[in-house]
């Protein structure tokens, strides 16, 4: 009786000392919902200019009411799906390149282009 009333008050120990862990951690903070104006006035400026200076981040974070954290962040996101947009487009140019214009042409007519 004793013996499973010190493993039961070990694993309460264990129990609370876990939890204690888990409160302990960092919480994420939530994802950041951008408004359609937000996201218009970030594009534009992305389509003349991919990387930007401290004052450049600044001047747009104050004007969209957004942190540079976040303009940092989505510029970041913005760039690599960039990259991801054109290795896909550069695929596609090596397949259309490797079919004739037969293919090409019912591929297109299949799809609806």
């Amino acid at each position: 009786m004793v013996c499973c009333f010190l493993a039961s008050r070990s694993l309460q120990q264990k129990l609370m000392a876990f939890q204690a862990r888990l409160n302990a951690r960092k919480r994420r903070k939530a994802r950041t919902c951008f408004t359609n104006q937000q996201i218009f006035e970030l594009e534009r400026r992305f389509v003349y200019q991919k990387y930007l200076s401290p004052s450049d981040r600044d001047e747009i974070a104050h004007s969209l009411g957004i942190s540079g954290a976040q303009v940092i962040t989505w510029f970041q996101n913005r760039r690599a799906k960039f990259r991801r947009d054109l290795e896909e487009l550069k695929s596609d140019v090596q397949a259309a390149k490797i079919m004739d214009n037969k293919q090409v042409s019912r591929l297109c007519k299949r799809l609806e282009i």
